[in-house]
């Protein structure tokens, strides 16, 4: 094993590089722009660079995890997802206080830099639960109601305990992340639609009553008992009214979606803003796409999202590998819920939630654990034809 991990030389996806590079610098351009015109003030030198410092530390990711071919990542499965959820629980008691008291969120902190060990835990559960299911299949290659129930109670007893541990620190948004991993995965598991189907109406009606729960002052009683906080309600105010509410979120989404609008069509000009957005390098950054490049440059960055998402799904097609092709659903779900709920929530169609856009906001957490993922996808491609468990146990 650790012998052909070194003197394998695969084939690179130069395509998927590309549009990665493309989205860095975004990324990169958003951040200065952003950083220029913030109310706050920051230091737009030292944060681009370290931005930059982040896309290098997740290049060197990718160059190590593409040289893991189908059996090395099914080997190492779940040691990494055990590590995963060490650090999850690690987190509950060694986490920040100063960085908790001033956003909420359960990060370690080492000096200036911090880490959210979720954005790890993304990748090391989307290869644990793509070996589930492929082990599954390959031990139950026909589907009837016995192994279909046994396959659904397996991804359940993979998933609840990531979801509760991301409950446990107060992170609705990340939880929602991990359950459209869940949700995409179990889609394409095998599961027969008699299953499907009934799962599908009940996450309907779990949906309608969480709604209905956040809107409602009594629903609100009860979800501060199980740990929802006052600043979550809060979000949920400033997506209802956000030109009424008078709070800092409101306020942040209500120009955020003044400055989108004054893009119009083909935007205001590179580093041109006549909207202040208050911190808008983070969540917020898709404003400064908007603003500055309009409707057309929004297009755009989602045309590349998309080419991103069928060039990872051309890998698949060409590789043939059901438990690639169970890791590449759990990507695509990741960076897809991302890129929908960011967008969604700066032009105020669902509530703010905190979900990074994918390689273009700040933070060096979840550009890594995005890159993590990338290093997947490029994985399948380099082993193409190299030894693989589609080769010895009929995964292909």
């Amino acid at each position: 094993m650790i012998k052909r991990f070194f003197a394998h030389e695969g084939e690179v996806d130069w395509s998927i590089i590309f549009v990665v590079m493309m989205l860095a610098l975004i990324g990169l351009a958003s951040l200065y722009v952003a950083g220029t015109h913030d109310t706050v003030g920051v230091n737009v030198t030292r944060m681009v660079i370290m931005q930059a410092a982040y896309y290098f530390a997740g290049i060197v990711v990718v160059m190590i995890i593409m040289r893991f071919d189908s059996e090395q990542l099914w080997r190492v499965a779940p040691y990494i997802f055990g590590f995963g959820v060490f650090l999850m629980l690690a987190v509950l008691v060694f986490y920040s206080r100063a960085y908790y008291a001033r956003t909420g969120g359960m990060w370690f902190a080492f000096g200036p830099l911090t880490f959210q060990p979720a954005e790890f835990m993304k990748p090391a559960f989307i290869v644990m639960l793509a070996r589930a299911i492929s082990q599954h299949n390959l031990n139950n290659p026909v589907h009837d109601w016995r192994s279909d129930k046994m396959l659904l109670l397996k991804i359940i007893a993979w998933s609840a305990p990531v979801v509760v541990l991301v409950l446990a620190q107060h992170d609705f948004g990340t939880m929602m992340v991990f359950l459209a991993i869940v949700f995409g995965m179990t889609l394409v598991s095998g599961l027969s639609w008699k299953i499907l189907g009934p799962i599908m109406g009940v996450a309907g009606a779990l949906g309608t009553t969480a709604i209905l729960f956040v809107t409602q002052t009594w629903g609100r009683h009860i979800l501060e008992k199980v740990g929802f906080e006052a600043y979550q309600f809060a979000r949920v105010d400033a997506w209802l009214k956000p030109s009424g509410d008078t709070s800092n979120s409101a306020y942040q989404l209500w120009q955020s979606m003044k400055a989108i609008g004054s893009g119009g069509l083909s935007g205001t000009g590179f580093n041109v803003s006549h909207v202040a957005v208050p911190v808008r390098e983070s969540d917020m950054i898709f404003s400064v796409i908007g603003e500055n490049f309009g409707f057309v440059g929004s297009i755009l960055l989602l045309i590349l999202y998309f080419l991103l998402i069928y060039q990872i799904f051309q890998v698949v097609y060409d590789t043939s590998n059901q438990f690639y092709a169970y890791i590449a659903s759990g990507v695509v779900m990741m960076l897809l819920f991302h890129i929908f709920e960011n967008i969604g929530m700066n032009i105020g169609l669902v509530p703010l939630t905190g979900i990074p856009l994918p390689f273009i906001s700040q933070g060096g957490s979840a550009l890594v654990g995005n890159m993590i993922g990338i290093g997947l996808i490029m994985s399948m491609r380099y082993h193409n034809r190299s030894f693989s468990l589609s080769e010895r146990q009929g995964f292909s």
